[in-house]
C-alpha cells in the first residue's frame, strides 16, 4: 500500500524530469480508472482511493503513463505516439487500466442465479448476464439488481472486505 505523501513526492519527481513547470499534480476521488491527464488544466490526477490500495510501483506506472499523455498530446489518445513515448520515459505497463477498482464505493450491487457477485458505480440500464457463467447474453444467468443503501454504503467504506482490496 502506498503512502499518499510519499505519491505526491513521486509524482513531483517524475513531472519535472518530464515535463514543463505549468504542468501540476493533485490526487482525485476517482473510483474505476487509476490516473487522468487533464489538457486543458495543465494537471495530472491519481485517485487517492486507487494510490492508497496499490503498490508505489504501480503508481509510478500510472503516473508515467499520465506523463506520456500530456507529451503527447491530447490527439494521440493510446496510440503508438504516445506508446513510444511512454515507453521511452519507462512506462512498461498496457495502454489502458486493469487493476483494481474501489468496489466498496459502488451503488449497486448484483448477483447472478449462481452467486457470483458484480457492482456497478451507476445505476445498470439493462438486463445483464453473468459474465462468469456465459460469454454471451443468456436470461438463466440474469443478474438482480439492487441499490445499496447509505448506511450499508458506510459500513463498506470503513471497513472494506477483503475482496474490496484486491
Amino acid at each position: 500500500m502506498a503512502d499518499l505523501d510519499v505519491v505526491r513526492a513521486r509524482a513531483l519527481e517524475l513531472m519535472s524530469r518530464h515535463l514543463s513547470p505549468e504542468w501540476s499534480f493533485r490526487f482525485d476521488t476517482a473510483k474505476t480508472r487509476a490516473g487522468l491527464c487533464n489538457f486543458t488544466k495543465r494537471t495530472i490526477s491519481v485517485s487517492k482511493h486507487l494510490a492508497a490500495r496499490s503498490t508505489l510501483d504501480d503508481v509510478e506506472q500510472t503516473l508515467l503513463h499520465e506523463i506520456a499523455h500530456a507529451l503527447a498530446g491530447p490527439e494521440a489518445g493510446h496510440g503508438e505516439v504516445w506508446l513510444v513515448l511512454a515507453r521511452s520515459i519507462g512506462y512498461t505497463g498496457s495502454r489502458t487500466h486493469d487493476g483494481p477498482v474501489a468496489r466498496e464505493f459502488a451503488r449497486w450491487h448484483g448477483e447472478c442465479p449462481n452467486g457470483h457477485e458484480v457492482v456497478r458505480f451507476r445505476r445498470p440500464t439493462r438486463p445483464m448476464s453473468c459474465g462468469k457463467c456465459t460469454r454471451r447474453f443468456d436470461r438463466r444467468f440474469l443478474i438482480e439488481w439492487r441499490e445499496r443503501s447509505p448506511e450499508e454504503l458506510a459500513a463498506r467504506i470503513a471497513t472494506p472486505t477483503r475482496s474490496a482490496r484486491s
